[in-house]
């Protein structure tokens, strides 16, 4: 039995692009190719990107996937992410005893103490997040997490309010370069690059190497590549390259 990479990412929820990204890198091949160049893939193969997405699922980072694919038998991923997903029930009925507390609160009810408002957050996902781009970058990170924090700890839901709604912006407009297929060095390219990192820079402040990166985690990165679909299409690549550029030539 084998299905062919349009049925494997409808079946999965995986852009065919992703798939063909996980292909490019040696982390999920397909079983065979076929004369009409499609992929084509069995039940090895599905079970792998079962296991790939799983392990995304945490947060990790597609190098640190391969890794635990290529060193860990499946059974041991898949009790790893049983665990996971036990701890993550857990926590999700904290937070939905938060989130009860609060509406009673808000209806007259008592009031609910200032730690218990948070109850349930989860830190650890950026405690992962943190760990990952350590892993990836090295030490140097670390100074961009500590900028980051302090930028931050500060900020009223106001401000994260106004500055989601800066990257929806300039997301939109990226988009729409993409589309019209406009050069990567493009005049309106690069300016609109620059608007993006000038928005990063309200939250940390990156240099040439760091921002390079940032574009690789825009493509290696799940999380952030669903940030860059367009159309049906993504443009996580274009963006990628567009940010190398800029780092190169203004950086």
């Amino acid at each position: 039995m084998a299905w062919s990479i349009a049925q494997v990412a409808r079946m999965s929820k995986v852009t065919s692009r992703t798939l063909r990204h996980y292909d490019s890198i040696g982390l999920l091949p397909p079983a065979w190719i076929g004369d009409n160049g499609y992929r084509y893939y069995e039940k090895e193969q599905v079970h792998r990107l079962q296991q790939i997405l799983l392990l995304r699922d945490l947060g990790l980072g597609l190098d640190v996937v391969a890794d635990l694919l290529n060193g860990t038998d499946q059974l041991t991923v898949l009790r790893n992410h049983h665990r996971w997903l036990r701890e993550e029930r857990e926590r999700l009925d904290r937070l939905a005893g938060t989130v009860a507390r609060t509406i009673a609160e808000l209806e007259g009810g008592d009031e609910v103490k200032m730690e218990e408002l948070f109850d349930g957050f989860d830190a650890s996902k950026q405690k992962r997040h943190e760990a990952e781009l350590i892993e990836r970058y090295g030490d140097g990170v670390k100074e961009h997490l500590a900028e980051s924090r302090q930028k931050l700890k500060d900020w009223t839901r106001a401000d994260a309010d106004a500055f989601m709604k800066q990257w929806q912006d300039i997301a939109r407009e990226l988009g729409a370069l993409f589309t019209a297929g406009t050069a990567i060095d493009a005049p309106e390219t690069q300016e609109l690059i620059d608007r993006h990192h000038r928005w990063i820079c309200l939250s940390w402040t990156p240099n040439r190497e760091s921002y390079k990166g940032l574009g690789d985690l825009y493509v290696d990165s799940d999380e952030f590549r669903v940030n860059f679909e367009v159309n049906g299409d993504n443009m996580a690549e274009w963006v990628r390259d567009a940010m190398a550029h800029y780092a190169e030539t203004r950086l």
